[in-house]
Order: structure tokens, then sequence, then C-alpha cells
């Protein structure tokens, strides 16, 4: 690997974990969201220059442009020096570099990324998968295919600052990347047998975990863990919730949604509850995307006030400070966008979606973080490894189900370089799903497994089920 040097001085608790990590040849930062990961990374590679031929940094797909001006902010390497992989890149033109940077989600879509990678991993690589949460299915295809090709890597590391978000069943893909021998356990079924009490009703729903402290005591050795709290002095974050009413229309509409789906199914599971969730949650939203039979739906636009609310939101904002917008589905972005442009101008918006090309969207972050003043992005496309300190409000128009997924999308603004308190607006509407949606967020948990539970609790009785369905 061609030598360079580091740029930024390592914080102190960045300084611990490369102590921590470095004496082994596999690792794993679990550092919250914010706390330098990337860079804790980067000097784990310079100090083994003299060890390593290259360094591959996993990350997903829509991180791939931060993650190369992560390497550029950080160390004198060049553009030159860096190549992150793009629909072209082959085994037969991939540039010899020192840094390869390559989309997790390319490992299951793309043989040609597959074929390259293998043919750039020695036994002198150091491999890098960054949001290692990305591979907690163990029998995924890109867990596998990332797996095996970094078996003949002599050093790996794992990032995340969310390593376990749905429990100890998580660790286990995580760690057998490292290596097998941390867990001491070559298949699934070993630790699950070990570690994991499933439900006698409902196969592959995890109902309790068992000998974590033994987990604990064997990653310890491997794993560097710190949160914000204990090694950031950071501002506090502030919260506001504006509420809103739905019109008689979307009321309406939200009833029948509750009674199409009880009357369409036999068994209430938590694919139901999903698309149940779902439609309500769009209603709320001003759309239903209704199914009419198997395969055919009918797409209503309902009248709502979510966007006035919205607009009202950021009017109260100070016009000089810059802002983001999180929300969840596409038709948002279109009805957001429109509002936005119509008062504030086009240029003020910088725009973040998953039909986006790469280079789009790159394009789209760069003008966020120059002219625009509003950016407005999906929590599934913009919710990880971002860094957008240069605002200090952000809305959420609409939220996602898992309080893991929200926690991502907060600290993309508070984290290291941010110099404000961080305020954080929810667009709130009374009497409705967004009431679940909270709730479960504030327990730090899943609306689809909370309410899984409620239902199991009335299992039998279609009476006390309907009742359920109709409170929400």
């Amino acid at each position: 690997m061609k030598s360079f040097a580091t740029k930024t001085e390592l914080m102190p608790h960045q300084v611990a974990a490369v102590e921590k990590v470095l004496p082994s040849r596999v690792g794993a930062l679990f550092m919250e969201m914010g706390t330098g990961k990337s860079r804790t990374a980067i000097e784990l590679a310079r100090l083994r220059l003299q060890k390593i031929d290259k360094a591959i940094w996993f990350c997903p797909v829509s991180l791939k442009e931060t993650v190369r001006q992560e390497i550029l902010k950080h160390t004198d390497a060049g553009d030159a020096d860096i190549c992150v992989f793009n629909d072209r890149t082959d085994s037969g033109n991939v540039q010899v570099v020192s840094w390869y940077v390559v989309g997790i989600e390319s490992m299951s879509a793309s043989s040609r990324v597959v074929l390259t990678v293998n043919s750039l991993v020695t036994d002198k690589t150091l491999v890098i998968l960054d949001e290692s949460s990305y591979i907690k299915g163990h029998h995924s295809l890109r867990t596998l295919r990332i797996t095996e090709i970094c078996k003949r890597a002599r050093y790996r590391l794992v990032l995340t600052g969310t390593p376990i978000s749905q429990g100890v069943v998580d660790l286990f893909a995580q760690m057998r990347f490292l290596s097998p021998k941390i867990l001491g356990y070559t298949s699934f079924y070993s630790f699950a047998a070990n570690h994991l009490e499933y439900s006698d009703k409902f196969p592959g729903m995890i109902v309790r975990s068992h000998n974590v402290p033994y987990l604990a005591s064997k990653i310890q050795p491997y794993v560097y863990q710190v949160t914000k709290a204990e090694c950031l002095n950071l501002p506090e974050k502030l919260y506001e919730t504006r509420y809103l009413a739905m019109t008689d229309k979307q009321r309406y509409y939200y009833e029948r949604a509750k009674d199409d789906i009880l009357g369409d199914v036999e068994e209430f599971d938590s694919v139901t509850i999903f698309r149940l969730f779902t439609a309500l949650q769009g209603i709320v939203c001003g759309y239903w995307n209704r199914r009419i039979t198997r395969g055919v739906y009918e797409y209503l636009e309902i009248e709502h006030e979510r966007i006035d609310t919205l607009m009202t939101a950021i009017a109260d904002i100070d016009p000089a400070e810059k802002v983001i917008i999180w929300c969840k589905y596409q038709y948002d972005i279109k009805g957001i966008s429109h509002a936005i442009a119509s008062r504030h101008g086009e240029d003020s918006l910088a725009l973040l979606y998953g039909a986006l090309t790469e280079k789009a969207r790159a394009r789209q972050i760069q003008k966020f973080r120059s002219e625009a003043r509003f950016f407005l992005a999906t929590q599934s496309c913009g919710g990880h490894g971002l860094t957008l300190n240069e605002a200090s409000n952000a809305i959420f128009y609409n939220n996602a189900f898992k309080y893991s997924e929200r926690l991502q999308a907060e600290d993309r603004c508070h984290r290291i370089g941010q110099s404000k308190p961080v305020t954080y607006i929810d667009i709130h509407c009374s009497f409705s799903i967004d009431d679940r949606i909270a709730d479960a967020l504030a327990e730090k948990g899943s609306l689809v497994r909370s309410f899984k539970r409620e239902v199991d609790k009335v299992k039998g009785s279609k009476r006390k089920l309907r009742d359920l369905i109709k409170a929400l």
C-alpha cells in the first residue's frame, strides 16, 4: 500500500480505540454514530502500512462518496489513489490503487463486482466492513459472499454504531466475518442452539436470548465500544412536535383501510401488520396505494394538512439556518419538494432518494453543503453514514417504525463538528398511527414487534383482534 500521512489529529477516545484493536489482526469498532469510526479505521490502516498491500472498504452504496471524502479529508492521498467501484469497474480494468470503495449491496446484485473484489483480495489485504449491520443476516447472499471472499484477508475490521439493533442474533454474522474462532461456532445453528430461544407458535420468532455474558466475554478482546455521551461534549438535543388532525376524507379512508385489511386476511402475522401500518401511515400523509385484488392496486391521493404544518414549522426557523427534512416515501418527496420550491425556489433545495444515481446523489449532497438551505431525504437513503452537521435543525415529516432507524437519522447532524444545539421537530397527526409510532420510538423499540405481541395476546378471539385494530 502506498504510504500516506494523516492530516487530522485523533481524539482521546480514538487513540483508545486504536490501542485496543491494533494488537489483533481482526477487530470491531462499535462506536456510536458521530464518534469518528472512519478516522479510527484510517489510523489502523496507516499503522499497518508495512504489512498490507491495499485497503478494501465495503459500505452501503449510498455512502461510497462519503467514504471517499473521508479518506481525502483525513489523509494526503489523492483521488488517483482511490478507486470507487461504479457500473463499469471490472477485473479487466480495475485500477491499481491503495484504497478501494465497494458497495455492500453490489455484492449480491452484481457478479461483475463480486469477481472484481475476488481478484483483489490477498492475504495482505485490509478489509473494512462499514455499517456491518448490513450483513447481520447470516444467510443472505451478500453476507455469504463477503465473508467467503474476505477469509483470505489477513486483516479485517468491522465498523458500526448499532451492532445489535435486533438482539444478540445480529452478532453472529459480524463476528463470523472477523473469525469463526471468536464465538467458537462454525454454523448459525450451533450458535442458535446455545443462545436463542424460538417461539413454539411462530417459527422464526426469537423470544429470548441465553448465555449473553458468555458472548460478551468472547467478543470483548476484539471490540472497542463507546457512545457519544462517554467521549464527546456535544451540544444538547432539543425536541418539539407540531400537531395536526386528519381531514374528514382521510378519516374515512383510514377506517376503511382497517376494515379492508381485517376482512382480507386469515392469519394476522408480521407481514400483515406491516402492510396495515404502511397503509395507515400513507393515508395520514395524503395517499393510499389500495389493493383491489392480488396484484391490482388503486392509487388514491387524499387531501391533507401535513405539508401545511411542515411549512409553518419551517417558517418559524431562522431563514439563515439550514434545515434537514426526513421523510419515508418517495410520494412525500414529490409533495414536499413542490411546496418548498414554490415558496423558496428550486435552488434552495437538495434531494436524496432511492431513484437517484450515485453521481446525482453526490451532486445533491454537495449542493446542500454549498448553496442549498434545505436537504430533503428519505431515511432509507440518507439515514446512514452521512455527516450533515451544516444543519442544526431537522424535521421528521414522518418516521420509520424502528427506533434504530430514527436514531441513525438524528445523528447525521449530531456528531463531531456540530457546535449548536440540534432541534428535532416531529410532524404528528393526532389520533392516528403516529401515536403508536411515537410510543414505540419513546420505548426505543419496534412498532411492528410491539404490536405483534399485543396481537398474540388476543389470538383466537376475532372480536378482540378487531377491537385492537379499530383502536389504532
